[in-house]
C-alpha cells in the first residue's frame, strides 16, 4: 500500500530490464534521415494505382451488369473504364520501377558496417 502510494504521488514505475545479446548501431546522415522521413517517393503512385483500378473495375462491373439505355452515358463509363485501367496500370509499372529507391538507401546504410 505504501508502495503504491509512492508509485502514484511520484509518477515513477518499476522497470525490469532484460540484456541484449547484442546490439548493432548504423550511423545515418541528415539526408538518409530525411528520405525516412519522407517514405517511399513511389508509395503514393501505388495508392493511385489502387484507387483508379477500383475505379475501373467498378465502373466495368456496371458496364456488364446494367443495360445502359442512354448512349451518352455508357460512352461516359466506357471511357471512364478505359482510363482507368490505363493510368492505373501505368501507375503500377512506374511504382515497380521506382520501389527500390528506400531499399537502396538501406542497403547503402547497412554497407557501413566494419
Amino acid at each position: 500500500m505504501e508502495q503504491e502510494r509512492d508509485q502514484k504521488s511520484t509518477g515513477s514505475i518499476d522497470v525490469t530490464r532484460h540484456k541484449v545479446g547484442s546490439l548493432t548501431v548504423y550511423e545515418v546522415t541528415d539526408y538518409e534521415l530525411e528520405q525516412f522521413e519522407k517514405g517511399a517517393p513511389s508509395s503514393i503512385y501505388l495508392n493511385f494505382s489502387i484507387f483508379l483500378s477500383s475505379i475501373a473495375v467498378s465502373f466495368l462491373v456496371a458496364l456488364l451488369s446494367t443495360n445502359i439505355e442512354s448512349e451518352k452515358v455508357f460512352i461516359v463509363f466506357l471511357i471512364i473504364t478505359i482510363i482507368g485501367f490505363a493510368l492505373g496500370l501505368l501507375l503500377m509499372f512506374i511504382w515497380l520501377r521506382n520501389r527500390s529507391s528506400m531499399q537502396s538507401v538501406v542497403q547503402k546504410i547497412k554497407e557501413r558496417k566494419p
